[in-house]
């Protein structure tokens, strides 16, 4: 699917131009707390007065967000009889409107995880995202994740894509620093993830390594707060969401959503603990190579990551990578005696997707290290 992007204009005339051309007469913003802190945020409170087009606000989407609140979504949705969706927020908003737009034109109610169990069947309902923060990609994806009796549910299909996507880097400006840097950190992974990923493709390492230059070219000044820095930063977390929208990530995400839910560590900044720990370790163990490619072809791959991240050799990347997640100066979660919770939480699926193969065992001697332990 071909999307359509903007950047944003100081009076949002691209909101204007995209909701008259599809002639939409009402949508659901769907949105996080943090919107009444963006400037856009009084272009929707003054919409309905001034054109007609009527809002439907459904905020306080929460991180990790619930099955339920996806049903509450699609439920208003129809009870106003919106004509699309807009999403202003970080990825869990953007997930929440993926799926409402996935759920709207389903016959049922949703009750009791109905949704869940139901074959996708695309719609033609309208899907505009505004990304709040430089992390997720969710904004380039196919992929959603939901929680359901808190099991993390994850959504696969072409047509939960956003249609438009709005780049509005004035959202970033009041983006607390925890946030800012475990979002970079999220896109960083993305990037490196998909660049070792078993599905990297010629395009993929393409976006994978774009992402990878502009992480690195506009860090300093993404921590800084500066405009031009934080305008890159959102391509570059964009493009890395390109990246794994074809290869999906790989054990390092796999491995971190359990860390996220046990100990309240953001989902960026668990992802970086476990690439920080996973890359070492699969340098030294590429004879434990799972990719059809071969082990040549992925010690290769190694050095040619290490070439674009700027570092001399394979192991001083991954020593670069582990030094700068350590320099971020983010707290640490408290080890707790939760190993077999954590080893048996990891998607198998996701573990395919890694290039050295893990087994129980290796992935509880990382957690120990992880959780310096």
């Amino acid at each position: 699917m071909q999307q359509t992007i903007y950047k944003a204009s100081p009076n949002y005339k691209e909101l204007d131009d995209y909701l008259n051309g599809n002639e939409i007469r009402s949508f659901l913003l769907v949105s996080g707390k943090s919107l009444q802190k963006h400037n856009m945020n009084d272009y929707f409170n003054k919409l309905e007065k001034r054109t007609g087009i009527q809002v439907v606000k459904f905020d306080g989407v929460q991180p990790n967000p619930h099955y339920e609140i996806v049903v509450r979504g699609v439920e208003i949705f129809r009870k106003n009889k919106c004509d699309a969706i807009v999403a202003v927020g970080g990825g869990s908003v953007i997930d929440v409107a993926k799926c409402i737009k996935l759920y709207s034109s389903f016959e049922d109610d949703g009750v009791d995880g109905s949704f869940l169990n139901r074959s996708i069947v695309p719609n033609e309902v309208k899907l505009l995202a505004v990304p709040t923060t430089a992390g997720t990609g969710s904004e380039a994806t196919k992929y959603a994740v939901l929680y359901y009796h808190n099991e993390k549910q994850s959504i696969t299909h072409e047509s939960i894509i956003p249609d438009t996507v709005l780049m509005d880097s004035s959202a970033l400006k009041t983006l607390p620093l925890y946030q800012r840097k475990a979002t970079m950190l999220d896109a960083f992974c993305h990037s490196i993830e998909s660049f070792w990923s078993v599905n990297s493709t010629a395009e993929s390492k393409v976006y994978s390594r774009e992402a990878i230059e502009l992480i690195l070219q506009s860090m300093n000044g993404y921590f800084a707060n500066e405009d031009i820095a934080n305008e890159t930063m959102l391509r570059a977390a964009y493009i890395a969401g390109k990246a794994i929208n074809i290869t999906q990530t790989t054990a390092g995400h796999a491995m971190c959503y359990k860390l996220t839910s046990l100990y309240g560590v953001a989902h960026g900044h668990s992802a970086a603990l476990c690439v920080k720990e996973l890359w070492p370790w699969m340098i030294k163990n590429t004879d434990k190579c799972v990719d059809s490619r071969g082990k040549d072809y992925l010690d290769d791959m190694f050095v040619e990551l290490a070439a674009i991240m700027q570092c001399k050799n394979a192991y001083s990347a991954a020593e670069w990578f582990g030094n700068f997640v350590e320099g971020l100066r983010l707290e640490m979660p408290v080890a707790k005696d939760n190993y077999d919770v954590l080893k048996s939480s990891v998607n198998p699926v996701r573990l395919k997707n890694n290039p050295v193969r893990l087994d129980v065992d290796i992935i509880d001697s990382l957690y120990h290290k992880i959780l310096k332990r």
